[in-house]
Order: structure tokens, then C-alpha cells, then sequence
């Protein structure tokens, strides 16, 4: 099977895994979902792969249950790390300076995520890339339940982890999947990109309202 390398050679699935095999795999999920600077990785993508290669049986040779059970650890450990790290920076996160590797936006892209979705952020940003990395670091530094996170973190992860993996596995076995795999990489990674672009329309909707009730608010003050 020939996938298309969707940027460096390093950070194509079918790369990765005929490298690193089922390590690697747990290596990048555990670092996408609790490092900060694992937020470029192709986690989604990744899990969609290896899915189908075990369904065929190339590269790597455990059995699905298997994999999937491991893929869900790592994310859920890699959750309760980044909550961890959350709780011990706190309020410092937010000061920190921007760098190769840590932009100021992504965090205050996922404290909007959590602020505006609760406890099911941490579900829902499984699902969202960028965002899964850093909500559970804002659930740290917003103090959220350790209790009430660990659940949510087990559900959203058994739901990624194992739920993609198994999409693959099923959808592996099908003629259409398995022979336009290149073109599926690149709607799994553009579907992901979706509800990114989404936050980003509503945080420039917003900014561009907030002026205009500032402006408002300066005219009725003004009258009185």
C-alpha cells in the first residue's frame, strides 16, 4: 500500500508505522494528546492507518484488540499528563512566549474550546487537532475536577483511540478504501481541519462584535 506523504516523509502514517510499528503509534498519541509540542502530529490519520493495516496484516502483526487497547491507554495517559502539567503551570501558561514550537493562540484557542463546552470539551476535542493537545492543560489550569476529568478522559479516549482505529480496520476492507487509501488520508485530515476553521470564524465574529457593543455602550453613556 502507497499513501501519499501528507507534508515530510516522517509525519506520513504508513512512514511511521513501517518504522516504528506499534511504538511509534503509542509515541505519537501519548505526545499529541499530552506535550504541547505534539500538536502537529497526525494523530487522526495515524490511528485511520493503522487500522487498515491490520486489517491487512502489513507492518504490523498484533491482534486489533490489542492495538486498540494500547492506542486508548496512551491517549488517556497522554490526557492525564497534560491535565498534570496544567494544575503544576497554572496562570504561568498563559504568559508564556511564543516559540517554534508553542504559539500563545492555540492555548487561548482551546481555553475558548473548554470555556465553551464544559466537561464534553474534553470528549469533543479528541476529535478536534490542535485542540486535543492543549484542552486537557487548560482543564489543569482551569482547575476542573480530577475526578470529573478522568472520567471524561477515559470516554473521549476509548471513543478516538479505539473508535478511529476501528473505522480503519473496517473501512480497510473495502476495495474503493483500500485502493484510493492516498485520497481518504486527505479527507480524514481535512474533516479534522473543519472544526478548527470553525472556532476561527466565531473568534473573529466575536471580535469584530465586540467593538461594535463598545461602541454602543460609548453612546449611551454619551446621552446620559
Amino acid at each position: 500500500m502507497t499513501t501519499l506523504a501528507l507534508g515530510p516523509q516522517w509525519l506520513d502514517p504508513e512512514h511511521l508505522i513501517s518504522t516504528f510499528g506499534l511504538i511509534g503509534i503509542l509515541a505519537v498519541v501519548f505526545a499529541e494528546s499530552g506535550l504541547l509540542i505534539g500538536f502537529f502530529l497526525p494523530g487522526d490519520s495515524l490511528l485511520f492507518t493503522a487500522g487498515l493495516l491490520v486489517a491487512h496484516g502489513q507492518y504490523l502483526d498484533q491482534p486489533l484488540w490489542l492495538v486498540c487497547t494500547l492506542i486508548t491507554a496512551a491517549a488517556v495517559a497522554g490526557d492525564q499528563v497534560g491535565y498534570l502539567f496544567g494544575r503544576k503551570v497554572g496562570p504561568a501558561l498563559f504568559r508564556r512566549p511564543d516559540s517554534r514550537l508553542f504559539k500563545q493562540e492555540n492555548v487561548e484557542k482551546a481555553h475558548g474550546f473548554f470555556e465553551r463546552h464544559g466537561g464534553r470539551s474534553i470528549v469533543l476535542a479528541r476529535f478536534v487537532p490542535v485542540i486535543r493537545t492543549f484542552t486537557p492543560v487548560v482543564a489543569g489550569v482551569s482547575r476542573m475536577s480530577y475526578r470529573t476529568f478522568t472520567v471524561y478522559n477515559i470516554v473521549g479516549g476509548v471513543l478516538w483511540g479505539s473508535g478511529v482505529t476501528l473505522l480503519g480496520h473496517v473501512l480497510g476492507r473495502i476495495a474503493f478504501v483500500r485502493d484510493h487509501i492516498e485520497l481518504i488520508l486527505v479527507g480524514i485530515v481535512l474533516l479534522s481541519v473543519v472544526p478548527v476553521a470553525v472556532e476561527l470564524l466565531r473568534a473573529r465574529r466575536a471580535a469584530r462584535a465586540e467593538p461594535a457593543g463598545n461602541t454602543d455602550q460609548g453612546h449611551v453613556h454619551s446621552r446620559r
